[in-house]
């Protein structure tokens, strides 16, 4: 009777560029939205991502009584950002292919369940690092990666960013990942 359920993760990227204010930057306008003095659009973008195949087996090892790999926690989660997507197989990578900067600590209070116990989204953990300004003057960051460490470690999740983003040393770059659980 059991034997066709299958446990699935899904994940969600939301990349988001503050400025100095920490207010949601804008591109710059096209030569239409000047024209009808309409903003450039919010830098703020929300892509799939995949759990990678060390992802999977992360998942597998975790629900053992007593795991050998290390956690995703508040000391121990790392999100990393590089420039070097290459267009080859997601799923077989282990971090990013260029990673820039360091691999940033999540912030306080994360990772967190979305929705409480027995209720909505109880089952979407929550992932987020920030690179405040003056950790990154990078332009075209199309990639990133969740860690299980500060350095080497396996990667859970990869995702790739299109389109790029350009981050100078005032902004301020916020990874947001979602990652769902769903029994099927």
């Amino acid at each position: 009777m059991f034997r066709n359920e299958k446990v699935k993760a899904r994940g969600m990227v939301t990349v988001r560029v503050l400025d100095e204010h920490g207010k949601i930057k804008r591109k710059d306008p096209g030569i239409l939205r000047k024209a009808l003095w309409i903003p450039g659009r919010p830098l703020i973008q929300k892509k799939h991502n995949i759990i990678t195949n060390q992802g999977d087996a992360l998942l597998a090892d975790w629900l053992l009584t007593a795991p050998t790999k290390t956690k995703i926690t508040n000391t121990t989660g790392r999100i990393a950002v590089g420039t070097g997507w290459t267009g080859v197989s997601t799923k077989a990578n282990t971090g990013c292919n260029n990673q820039v900067g360091t691999r940033r600590a999540m912030d306080t209070g994360y990772p967190q369940t979305k929705g409480a116990f027995d209720a909505a989204d109880d089952n979407v953990i929550i992932y987020r690092a920030t690179f405040p300004a003056g950790s990154l003057n990078t332009n075209g960051i199309d990639e990133a990666a969740l860690m299980n460490a500060a350095t080497n470690g396996e990667c859970l999740a990869y995702a790739q960013i299109t389109p790029e983003v350009n981050i100078t040393s005032n902004d301020t770059l916020q990874i947001e990942w979602e990652i769902t659980f769903l029994g099927t």
